[in-house]
């Protein structure tokens, strides 16, 4: 892969004629001087799952995190990532949060909220900085994969990388 810089504010990926602009999360993560590739592959609009982003990648499910956006009744906004073959446990986030209950936010608000969509939300540089968790089983492998912030678009970093830029708590937090 090459990076060249098409204006000075952006900067592009080419590859067999193709251009994969950066994202907000991979500027994040250049201006923090963290190592990352970013990952390219064909978007399914029918299929936006984590098991979809493996199978197109050759990536271990259990490698694919995935960004899910929650509300608590007490402490407003969060995040959690878990891996792909994973569900989130609920009842344990909201205690570790200081909630009572916890609720994935709508769909329809994941945008307003974080400046991504269903199915391209990263954890990192959203709108606003929330409070963010990473789930346990990440530390166990040498990389992971989230989402870059565009349908299409994964970053594979290191776990402890991912912790550093987006503040992240390391808890459990699946079932």
């Amino acid at each position: 892969m090459q990076w060249r810089i098409e204006r000075e504010s952006e900067v592009c990926l080419r590859e067999e004629n193709r251009i994969m602009r950066k994202t907000n999360a991979a500027r994040l993560l250049d201006r923090l001087d963290i190592s990352y590739e970013l990952l390219e592959y064909e978007v399914d609009e029918e299929d936006l799952s984590a098991d979809h982003v493996a199978t197109a990648l050759g990536i271990p499910l259990n490698q694919v995190f995935k960004t899910i956006v929650l509300r608590g009744d007490k402490e407003g906004v969060f995040v959690c990532c878990i891996p792909g073959d994973t569900e989130l446990n609920l009842k344990s986030v909201a205690r570790l949060t200081g909630n009572k209950k916890v609720d994935l936010v709508p769909t329809k608000d994941v945008l307003s909220l974080t400046g991504y969509v269903r199915g391209g939300c990263s954890p990192l540089a959203m709108k606003k900085q929330y409070s963010t968790f990473l789930d346990i089983s990440a530390l166990d492998h040498d990389f992971i994969v989230v989402s870059a912030g565009s349908r299409g678009a994964q970053l594979k970093l290191a776990p402890q990388d991912l912790v550093t830029a987006s503040k992240a708590a390391v808890e459990e937090l699946t079932l």
